[in-house]
Formats: structure tokens, sequence, C-alpha cells
């Protein structure tokens, strides 16, 4: 089946739909299309761990794959010592400090063990901190700037399933809160667009295309600071935020009027 993936993908860009059918045309299986349309992608994720399958730009709402010799200049494959230190570089980088059971889940690891060996591989490159009293690892070139930072009223939006969300650890209520981490955190695996004040997830949100005027609708979990009002910092990376309606759950408006 691996080796029908990476055939039906040779230059091109399919959706899910067309892979599955290109799939199982090559090997005779009709009943393998069904299973390889799964939104989970466990059939496809193999070829992704082999290098032979990767995102390639969508097809409206639709998602499409192709091969990243295809998609990327200048790909070729690496060892897997090398892959392995720059998955836990470019983890710590943007997560860190993380505990080694964090990366565990993140990269869908068996053991505590196996995350702690790939972290210590990198030697002193990274650093075992400790926040608060919770300890973590972190690379040795963040930890002056991580000591140096302080809030700055950073406001993000981040849409449904974003990976910063997806990533963040589940238990520390520094990123968010036990209390609301269900109105994130939703049954069958859905994860709600979030509001995201200085890294910490501080609300929901959502969206309504109506006449063609966008209207948003952001739902703190607590009370919305001067600071987090501000409409510059809380317009999507979206060409139509310009004309679009903001309004926060309890009444008050967010962002540019009309």
């Amino acid at each position: 089946m691996l080796a029908a993936i990476t055939a039906a993908l040779a230059c091109v860009a399919l959706t899910r739909e067309e892979l599955a059918a290109a799939v199982a045309e090559r090997v005779g299986e009709q009943d393998l299309a069904e299973r390889l349309k799964g939104g989970f992608g466990d059939l496809l994720k193999p070829a992704a761990f082999t290098g032979d399958l990767c995102f390639a730009p969508s097809d409206g709402r639709r998602v499409r794959f192709t091969r990243p010799a295809d998609r990327l200049d200048g790909w070729a494959p690496v060892e897997p010592e090398q892959a392995a230190n720059a998955v836990v570089r470019t983890y710590l980088h943007a997560y860190g400090p993380a505990p080694r059971e964090q990366f565990q889940r993140w990269f869908g690891m068996t053991s505590p063990a196996e995350a702690g060996r790939w972290i210590a591989a990198l030697g002193d490159e990274v650093v075992e901190v400790d926040v608060e009293g919770r300890p973590g690892w972190m690379q040795a070139s963040d930890v002056v700037a991580a000591e140096r930072s302080r809030p700055a009223g950073v406001v993000r939006l981040l849409g449904g399933f974003d990976h910063y969300v997806v990533a963040s650890p589940r238990d520390a209520d520094a990123v968010l809160a036990a209390t609301v981490r269900e109105r994130v955190y939703r049954p069958q695996g859905w994860l709600f667009p979030v509001l995201l004040v200085d890294g910490r997830i501080a609300g929901v949100w959502s969206h309504k295309l109506r006449a063609g005027r966008l209207g948003v609708t952001v739902e703190p979990f607590g009370r919305v600071n001067r600071t987090s009002r501000r409409a510059p910092r809380l317009r999507p990376s979206d060409s139509r935020s310009s004309a679009a309606s903001w309004r926060c759950a309890g009444g008050d408006r967010l962002g540019p009027s009309s």
C-alpha cells in the first residue's frame, strides 16, 4: 500500500478522496478506498513518516497531498538520528520548557524514557529548568530570552485545531485553566478556535459570514482588559478582517466598526 501511495502521488496533488480511489485501484482492493478516506489519516501517516507524503495547497476546503520530493525544492532524505535531533530542537524552541512526557505525547511515543533519550541526545544544546516548581527542558540558547521576556499584551485568534492548541500541555493552568478546559478540548477530538493572550488560552471565538460580511464573536473566559480590546491585535490573518464586525459575548464591541 505504501508503494501505491507513493506512485499515485508522483508529480500530482490529490485530495483525500482522489488519493483513496487511486490507491485502491492500484492495489486492486476497492474496500481500501473507504478506509483511506478516514479523517484521522491513520493509513496515510506511515507514508508521511517515510517521507513520501506531505500536504499540498488545498482545493478550497479540501486538503490535498503530494510527495515532498515534488513539493519542496532541494528535498533529500536525512539520517534518522539527524532527523530526530531536528524534531527535538524545533519542538523545544516552540513549546519549551517542556517535560519529557509532554514531548512524548506530542510525538506519539510509547514511553517517557524514549522521549527522554531523544532529548538527552542533544547534550549541551538543552538544559533542564524549573518554572514555579514545574521542571522542563528547553534549548540552552533560548534561556536568556525566556528569562527576560515579559507579558506584552500580544493577542491572537487561532483557528480550530491550531497546532499550538494541539501541542499545548493540557495539565498546565499557566496555559489553560482547568475549569474551562472542556470549552476548548471538546468531545470526539474537536478543538475549538481560541483567543490567545500572551500565549495563554483566554477564551474561544466563532464567526459567521452573512451578506458578504464577516461577524466575529469572541467569548473570553474572564474580564477583557483594555490591551486585549485593541482592534489591530485582534485581527486574524484574513483579508476580510477590515470588513468584519467584532463583538464580545458580553456585548462589548471589539475591533473596527463599520
